[in-house]
């Protein structure tokens, strides 16, 4: 089965910083990392390969910073890399982005699904998915938590919440994915040196047939990007813990920690 992962790199949330006057974001010099969700899609589509065979190709957007970040992806376990960088598209909107995923994915051509994170680990817009199935005309599974190809056809168990919906589409298919639907590998020190002599091809816009200034279209303003207010409670229970069991379950409950 020829497989296609759409991830997308962004700033490792772990190591940014607040400005405590501000409440702004710092993010120079934070790392570059794949999302949690995307990293998801690709064990899952990794997995698949195992079982049937066929191949992974992984496909990114962004900075200068990829060239990088995508050997983590092929350490886990992907084939080869499809790539389109510089040093604007870490900002693009859904739009524009979705529009040269669509283009890259149209001349790779050979495909049977295309997997990718049900939501970004900095935006967590979802848009993508729903926009590249309406693009490429491919039927969309989403908010997978389970996934089963045989014959043709994929089979989702899809996670609504409040319930679980099982769902099946003949492919090529797009199909978003949630995090609990496996734990993604850590890749040991030999597949992470074998990862440098897996094939990257870096296209340009014009490659895939996208004329540069398609991507300077800009349908979302950020105003600002605030952290939330932390205002800790300063509640202290002094004695013994048994003494004080009842006293600190009672105060989970009050402040909507734990259910009574």
């Amino acid at each position: 089965m020829e497989i296609i992962v759409c991830i997308k790199q962004v700033p490792d949330l772990q190591q940014i910083r607040i400005k405590k006057e501000t409440r702004e974001a710092v993010t120079e010099g934070v790392p570059f990392v794949f999302g949690d969700m995307d990293k998801n899609a690709l064990e899952e589509a990794i997995r698949i390969k195992e079982k049937g065979g066929g191949k992974v190709t992984v496909l990114s957007i962004g900075s200068l910073k990829l060239r990088d970040t995508i050997k983590e992806a092929l350490a886990m376990g992907a084939d080869e890399a499809r790539i389109m960088i510089d040093p604007g598209y870490d900002t693009l909107d859904s739009g524009p982005k979705t529009a040269l995923l669509a283009a890259a994915i149209k001349k790779i051509a050979q495909f049977d699904l295309i997997l990718l994170g049900e939501g970004s680990a900095d935006n967590y817009s979802g848009q993508t998915g729903p926009r590249l199935a309406q693009i490429l005309g491919l039927p969309l599974l989403s908010y997978v938590k389970q996934l089963e190809t045989a014959n043709g056809v994929a089979k989702a168990m899809r996670n609504m919440e409040q319930a679980l919906e099982t769902v099946e589409a003949r492919t090529p298919a797009v199909v978003t994915i949630t995090s609990g639907i496996n734990t993604p590998r850590i890749p040991s020190l030999m597949q992470i040196l074998r990862a440098s002599k897996k094939p990257i091809v870096e296209w340009k816009p014009a490659d895939v047939g996208v004329a540069p200034e398609a991507l300077a279209l800009k349908q979302i303003a950020v105003i600002s990007n605030l952290a939330p207010v932390e205002q800790r409670k300063g509640i202290i229970l002094e004695g013994a813990q048994e003494e004080n069991l009842d006293t600190f379950v009672n105060s989970l409950v009050r402040e909507g920690v734990l259910r009574s």
